[in-house]
Order: structure tokens, then C-alpha cells, then sequence
């Protein structure tokens, strides 16, 4: 099994390399957007974000839709995290099979802080008004099964970001496959496009301002209104290849590695590694280290827990609780908590 493992890895540190360096800027902060790209679910953040062909909650809305396909039940999950500079990140997803049509799902995304205070020059310690900031996505997702074997999805998505008066919107696309093997115990690939879409440019009445055409000379009106033109930016367009499998699984034990490479737009291409330990599919004990080979990453290593309960009420319905840690270096660490509920 341990040539399996440096098999896996193998792989995906080739096609990781087949993109290679075009250009020694990373473009990192050219992007809108940024907050499409904070990783969904304790499970994945646990397992170091190497989550692409290992999706099988309704967390995959975000990691990999085709992989909803799968799910044999409706499934919702509902994720919270602390993210940094005390703002809040939360998802919500549903998931419903509908047998041979396919699966449909539907997801929301939200990053929030505290209302803060306007301050001025004149006024430092505040005006009396509060100003806050936010970024939300809603998507709908719809994946079917090709083959017993492959599986295919779809997401469209409304994008929004906030501060103060202004507002920015974009629609984006996320495709992604998935396609099951009987090499190496039962290797899954998985492949993700992300956020491709239109550009972000904010606008509202933040960017009004009343001037002078000519203030040297006398009697010149100092209130024409004008308006700040504002620059458009692409969003963060994210390529990622996944690879997974299990190394031991039997009636009482399970553990899965994976690995995913990643290409995004607006950084240097990296690579996610992570495991995952089951105990009769209630207990999980979860590792793994993301932003491998990506220069001047902050932090790296997560680490998590879940615990799955037993059919509790008639009908089939059951729940998982997962809690995720993550080290962001000088950003210190995020705390993950998330519940999935299959009825």
C-alpha cells in the first residue's frame, strides 16, 4: 500500500507539473472575489483541502459537483467557520437525487463581519454612522451519472460583494467530473473548473463625488457631480485534479489518502495532501496539509474529527458532526464545525 500512496502522489505531481511556471508573478490579489476560494466542510479543511474526488456529502456543491450524482440520499449540510480578522464564513447546501434525471442542489455562500465605524480625518474616534462589508454566492448544481463508473456536474452562480454603498455582481460556472477506478484499491479521479465567469466591478453612491471644473478661478461651481470610474477585475478562475484511494478497508476500518493539485488564476500552482481514518464509518480521525510547494503560504497543516450517529429515527435518517482546525500561520488558525443531515 505504501507504493500505492507514492503512486497517487506521483500522478498528481506530474500533472501539477504539466502546467508549470509561465510567469515569476504570482498575480496574487489581482482577483475579486477571493472569498469563493476559502475552503467548505470540517471533513475537507481536516483532510488538508485535498477534497476534489473525495466528496460524498453535500459539501461536493462546492468541491466537486458531479459528485452529488452519487449520493444516494437528500442530503443538507450546513458549515461554520471562524475565518480570519474575526469575520464569520458560512455555507449552506441541499442535495436531492432524482433517480435516472439526475441530481439537483442547491448551495449558498456567505463571508460577514461586525458593523464597523465610519471614521474620518476630521473625525478619528467616528461620525455616528456604521459601514459594513460582505461577499455572498448562490448556486444551483445539477450532476448526473453517465456511466456506473462517471459522472459529471454542473454549477451556476449569482455573486455579490458589498462594502458600504457599493455593490459588485458576477454569474460564474463550475464544472467538474468524477470517474471511479479499480486500480490501487478503488482509485477515484476527480477534476474541478471553478468561477468561470463574468468580471466584478463595483458601483453605487460611495463613488459620487461633487467638484470644481476650475478651481482657480473666481465664481467657479465647486458642485458638479462626478463619478469615480472603477476597474473591473476577473475572478478567481481555479483548476483543480484530484486523486484518491483506499490504502486499508474492510468491515471495521477505513483509511483514505488523496492528493489534489491545484491551478488557480491568480497564484502559483500548489498541492493539497490528506488522510482520512474510519471506525465502522461513525468515527473519523482526519490530517493532512494543503498549499504544498506554494511559496510564502501561511501555515499549511489541519487537522479534524467527525462522528456520524446511527439510524436514529424510522425512515433512514442520520447526521454527522465534523470539526475541522487549521494552521494559518501568522493569520492564526480557523476553527471549522459542520452538520450533515441524510434523510
Amino acid at each position: 500500500m505504501t507504493k500505492n500512496l507514492l503512486i497517487v502522489i506521483f500522478l498528481v505531481l506530474m500533472s501539477l507539473q504539466g502546467y508549470g511556471q509561465t510567469t515569476n508573478v504570482s498575480k496574487s490579489g489581482t482577483s475579486a472575489a477571493p472569498f469563493l476560494e476559502i475552503p467548505v466542510g470540517a471533513q475537507a479543511i481536516g483532510m488538508g483541502g485535498a477534497f476534489v474526488s473525495v466528496a460524498g456529502d453535500a459539501t461536493a456543491l462546492y468541491w466537486n459537483p458531479s459528485a452529488c450524482a452519487l449520493l444516494p440520499q437528500k442530503e443538507l449540510a450546513v458549515v461554520h467557520t471562524n475565518w480570519i480578522a474575526d469575520t464569520k464564513f458560512d455555507f449552506g447546501g441541499f442535495v436531492l437525487p432524482l433517480g435516472e434525471l439526475g441530481t439537483l442542489g442547491v448551495s449558498f455562500t456567505s463571508l460577514s463581519m461586525a458593523d464597523m465605524k465610519v471614521r474620518t480625518a476630521e473625525q478619528p474616534e467616528g461620525t455616528g454612522e456604521y459601514f459594513s462589508a460582505g461577499d455572498i454566492a448562490a448556486g444551483v448544481s445539477y450532476s448526473r451519472k453517465l456511466t456506473d463508473r462517471f459522472a459529471i456536474g454542473f454549477t451556476g452562480k449569482y455573486i455579490q460583494e458589498s462594502i458600504w454603498h457599493m455593490n459588485a455582481y458576477a454569474f460564474a460556472l463550475d464544472a467538474g467530473t468524477t470517474f471511479r477506478t479499480d486500480l490501487f484499491g478503488g482509485m477515484v479521479i476527480g477534476a474541478t473548473l471553478s468561477n468561470f465567469g463574468t468580471p466584478m466591478k463595483l458601483d453605487g453612491r460611495d463613488a459620487r463625488q461633487f467638484i470644481s471644473v476650475d478651481p482657480t478661478k473666481t465664481g467657479s461651481n465647486n458642485q458638479i457631480p462626478a463619478e469615480i470610474e472603477m476597474d473591473s477585475w476577473d475572478l478567481p478562475l481555479l483548476f483543480q485534479l484530484g486523486v484518491s484511494t483506499n490504502v486499508m478497508k474492510n468491515d471495521a476500518y477505513r483509511w483514505t489518502i488523496a492528493a489534489d493539485a491545484i491551478h488557480p488564476s491568480d497564484n502559483y500552482e500548489s498541492l493539497n495532501l490528506g488522510t482520512e481514518f474510519a471506525y465502522h464509518d461513525n468515527i473519523f480521525l482526519r490530517t493532512g496539509y494543503q498549499s504544498l510547494f506554494l511559496d510564502e503560504s501561511e501555515g499549511g497543516f489541519s487537522a479534524g474529527v467527525g462522528l456520524s450517529s446511527a439510524r436514529f429515527i424510522e425512515g433512514g435518517i442520520s447526521a454527522t458532526f465534523d470539526y475541522a482546525y487549521r494552521d494559518m500561520g501568522r493569520l492564526e488558525s480557523v476553527h471549522t464545525f459542520s452538520v450533515t443531515v441524510r434523510f
